[in-house]
C-alpha cells in the first residue's frame, strides 16, 4: 500500500515481474500484431524498421520514462499527478484531462476492432473463414462489420470482459492476468514463427523484413515510423502515468522501460516473422494494409497444414495483445472517477462501462446503420480515431515532455530516476532530460503537423 498525492491509501503492483508484465501489456496491443506488420510492409520493410528503432529511442522511450516517473512520484491518477507536481495555479492538470478524453475516445473505437478479433477467434474455430479465395475472406469480413447486431454484441461482450477484470482491482485483476497472458503471448508467437519459417519461401519474407532497401526511406516513411514509435508505446493518453503510480518505489524505471521497449519490439518482430514468410510463400501482397490480418491472413492459413487451428492460435494471440492494451486504457477513466469523484472502484468501473456502451455503440455502427452519419466528413469511428491519434495524443506527449524539461526540472527528475541516489545512472538521466527538453517535443510536433496534413 502506498500514498495518494492527496493522502489516501492505494494498492500497487506487488512484484518486479508484475510491473514489467502489466506495462508491457499496455504497450503491446493490436499495433504489434496488426498495425506494425502492415505498416512495415507498406513502407518497404527493413529500412522502415531501422527508422522506427531510432524514433523509438528519441521520441517514444523518453516520454514513456517521463510519464511513469511522474505517476510514481505522485502515486495518483494523471489529473491529480500534474496538479500535485505543477507550480500552484498553473493548469497542467488539463493535460491529464486530455489524456482521459483520449483514452475514452480510443476505447470507443478500439473496442470495436478488438470485437472483430474476438469474433474471428470463433469464426476461425468454426472454419468459416478458412479459404484461399480472397473474395471469400473479404465477404466474411464485410458481413461481420456491416451487421449492426453482431457489431454491437461483440463490442459489448469485449467491454464487459475487460470491465470484469478491472473489477478485481490492480493486483488481482490487471497484474494477475497480465503475468499469465504475456508469457502465453510469446509462446504462441514462437509457435507461429516455427511454422512460418518452415515454408518454402520463408527466406524471401525474412529478407523483406531484415534486409534494408535504403532507397525506399522517404520523408513520408520517416514521419510514419516516428508516429508509430510514439503511439505504439501507449504514451500521451495517461496510461503510463496511471501504471507508473502503481510502480514500487525501488523499481528501476529506465531499466524497466527499456525492457518494455525491447520486449514490445520483439513481439512486433516475431509477428513479422510469423506473417511475412507465409505471405511471400503463397503470393500475397505484403503491403496489403489494414486488411492484412482480417482478409489476407485467413487466406494464407488455408494453405498451411493444420491451418485452421494455427489460425485460431493467431487470433487468440491478437486477442491477448488487445486485452492488455484495453485494460490500461480503461484503467485511466476508472482510476480518475475513483480518486477525483470519490466513487468506489466497482461503481467507477460500471459507470465507465455504461458510458463506453453508449458512445462506443456509435463507432460499432459506423460500418452499418450509421455509415452515412458523418461529422466533418468522417464517421464516428474515423472521427474518434483522427482526433485522438492526430491531436490529443501528440499534444499530450508534447506537454508532458515540456512539463518535465522546463517546469519540473532536472533536480526533481534526477532524484526520482535515481531512486533518491540509490541508482548510479546520472548520465542516462541527463541524456533523457535533454531529449525531453529539446528533441522529443519537436519531433512529436512534426508528427502532429503531418497527421493534420499541414505539410
Amino acid at each position: 500500500m502506498t500514498q495518494y498525492a492527496h493522502g489516501l491509501k492505494r494498492v500497487g503492483f506487488t512484484s518486479g515481474f508484475g510491473v514489467l508484465a502489466a506495462t508491457l501489456g499496455s504497450a503491446v496491443g493490436l499495433g504489434n500484431i496488426w498495425k506494425f506488420p502492415y505498416l512495415t510492409g507498406a513502407n518497404g520493410g527493413a529500412g522502415f524498421l531501422l527508422v522506427y528503432l531510432l524514433a523509438t529511442l528519441l521520441v517514444g522511450l523518453p516520454v514513456m520514462i517521463a510519464e511513469i516517473t511522474l505517476g510514481r512520484v505522485a502515486k495518483a491518477n494523471p489529473i491529480s499527478t500534474l496538479q500535485a507536481l505543477a507550480p500552484r495555479r498553473q493548469p497542467w492538470w488539463l493535460v491529464g484531462v486530455a489524456g482521459m478524453l483520449a483514452a475514452f475516445l480510443i476505447l470507443s473505437f478500439y473496442s470495436e476492432v478488438v470485437a472483430w478479433v474476438f469474433a474471428y477467434v470463433v469464426k476461425a474455430a468454426r472454419g468459416s473463414i478458412l479459404s484461399s479465395d480472397r473474395q471469400v475472406t473479404e465477404a466474411a469480413f464485410g458481413a461481420l462489420i456491416s451487421d449492426p447486431l453482431q457489431s454491437l454484441l461483440w463490442q459489448w461482450g469485449v467491454l464487459v470482459f475487460i470491465g470484469s477484470i478491472l473489477l478485481l482491482g490492480v493486483t488481482k485483476g490487471i497484474e494477475a492476468l497480465t503475468k499469465k497472458l504475456m508469457p502465453l503471448l510469446f509462446l504462441l508467437l514462437l509457435l507461429l514463427c516455427l511454422v512460418s519459417l518452415s515454408l518454402d519461401k520463408a527466406a524471401d519474407g525474412l529478407a523483406f523484413l531484415f534486409k534494408p532497401d535504403f532507397s525506399k526511406i522517404t520523408a513520408s516513411v520517416v514521419l510514419t515510423a516516428m508516429g508509430l514509435a510514439f503511439f505504439k508505446l501507449s504514451i500521451g493518453m495517461g496510461t503510463m502515468m496511471t501504471y507508473g503510480s502503481y510502480f514500487r518505489d525501488e523499481q528501476n524505471i529506465p531499466l524497466t522501460t527499456f525492457r518494455v521497449m525491447t520486449a514490445d519490439l520483439c513481439v512486433s518482430m516475431l509477428a513479422g516473422i510469423a506473417i511475412f514468410p507465409a505471405v511471400f510463400s503463397f503470393g500475397f501482397e505484403p503491403a496489403a494494409g489494414p486488411a492484412l490480418v482480417f482478409i489476407t491472413i485467413p487466406a494464407v492459413f488455408s494453405q498451411i497444414p493444420m491451418g485452421q487451428w494455427l489460425m485460431v492460435v493467431f487470433f487468440v494471440l491478437a486477442a491477448i495483445a488487445a486485452t492488455g492494451a484495453m485494460l490500461s486504457l480503461m484503467e485511466v477513466p476508472v482510476v480518475i472517477l475513483n480518486e477525483r469523484l470519490g466513487l468506489s472502484r466497482p461503481k467507477a468501473t460500471l459507470l465507465t462501462l455504461f458510458l463506453l456502451v453508449l458512445v462506443g455503440s456509435g463507432c460499432a455502427l459506423s460500418n452499418s446503420t450509421l455509415a452515412h452519419f458523418k461529422l466533418f466528413g468522417l464517421t464516428l469511428f474515423d472521427l474518434f480515431d483522427f482526433v485522438s491519434s492526430n491531436i490529443i495524443l501528440p499534444a499530450g506527449g508534447i506537454f508532458i515532455a515540456l512539463f518535465v524539461g522546463w517546469v519540473w526540472g532536472i533536480d526533481k527528475f534526477r532524484l526520482a530516476l535515481t531512486n533518491h541516489s540509490q541508482l548510479h545512472n546520472e548520465k542516462l538521466v541527463q541524456a533523457v532530460f535533454l531529449l525531453l527538453r529539446y528533441i522529443s517535443p519537436l519531433l512529436i510536433l512534426i508528427v502532429m503537423l503531418k497527421g493534420l496534413n499541414v505539410f
